[in-house]
């Protein structure tokens, strides 16, 4: 089994736990403190893997390219607007149905590897897209009257913008993190995305501590207020992000994504055993269609 599939499990078992703590810190904290936790608390553990690899293991660091810190400060800022967008959304819909529409993701990533990348656009890649949007479609109708009408008008509501949007710029952010750190070339895949963990983390975390310190000071003392759950987000989710890239160095971020998918069994799983929530039929059926949809795009 290629390396790259057992590492993107791993993430995606380790995102679904962020998620789950950044739920949680939304019931204490505005949007921005859950998302800055992320960043602000992993930002240790990414210089701890840089640190470890290079004096521990020996690995040299990576040369540095101009291209590298221009695909960073892109993948940085796109992954920022994602995460605010998602646990905004949280409010909205349930957990599982609100991390359901960030799942537009993979093939939004495959169109932007196919702008920014020259990835190629297969008929099947396409195929999936058009499924993973009558997913979105389904679940923004789920709980109101279903019609031919409202399932056209659906994508237009505003939780099916905010999902579709954090899809966007979760793509946006995929396909960055996989050109920087291909941009290094050396030495290998695990210093290439440590150090480009370090570096996206660290600039996410100097904007969003510059964000709060003038637009919301206040959401300082609550995060401060929530550190050690805030510190178990940082590492669940630096510990994530690590594995991401280590997967992308290795494979395109479109593919990555697509077997990312399966972290939306770890989702049920939290929202009914943790959550208590119910999810209806036409939610679940939403949820599969957008999960087939990535299914398709994976075995292009």
């Amino acid at each position: 089994m290629p390396v790259w599939i057992l590492i993107t499990v791993t993430a995606a078992f380790l995102q679904n736990i962020r998620s789950v703590l950044q739920k949680h810190l939304k019931s204490v904290m505005g949007t921005t403190g859950a998302t800055f936790v992320r960043f602000g608390f992993g930002l240790p553990f990414a210089a701890l893997f840089v640190v470890l690899l290079h004096f521990g293991v020996g690995d040299p660091l990576p040369p540095l390219q101009a291209s590298f810190f221009g695909w960073v400060a892109i993948a940085a800022v796109a992954q920022i607007i994602a995460q605010a967008l998602l646990i905004q959304l949280f409010s909205h819909r349930n957990f599982a149905v609100g991390t359901a529409y960030s799942r537009t993701e993979p093939a939004q990533a495959a169109i932007f590897g196919l702008l920014f990348l020259s990835d190629a656009v297969s008929g099947a890649t396409v195929l999936a897209i058009a499924i993973s949007l009558i997913g979105v479609m389904l679940i923004s109708v789920a709980r109101t009257a279903v019609s031919p009408a409202s399932l056209v008008t659906s994508v237009f509501t505003r939780s099916a913008g905010i999902g579709l949007a954090s899809g966007t710029f979760f793509g946006i952010a995929a396909v960055g993190y996989r050109a920087a750190s291909l941009s290094l070339g050396a030495p290998n895949f695990v210093m290439q995305a440590a150090f480009t963990l370090l570096v996206g983390i660290g600039l996410q975390t100097g904007l969003m501590l510059a964000w709060m310190l003038w637009r919301d000071p206040g959401e300082l003392a609550r995060i401060r207020a929530a550190w050690k759950i805030s510190l178990a987000v940082g590492l669940v989710g630096a510990s994530a992000s690590f594995g991401w890239f280590m997967a992308m160095t290795l494979q395109t971020a479109a593919v990555v994504k697509a077997l990312a998918q399966v972290e939306m069994i770890f989702t049920f799983a939290s929202t009914v055993l943790i959550f208590r929530e119910h999810i209806n039929k036409l939610e679940i059926l939403g949820c599969l269609l957008i999960v087939a949809g990535i299914v398709v795009l994976l075995l292009v």
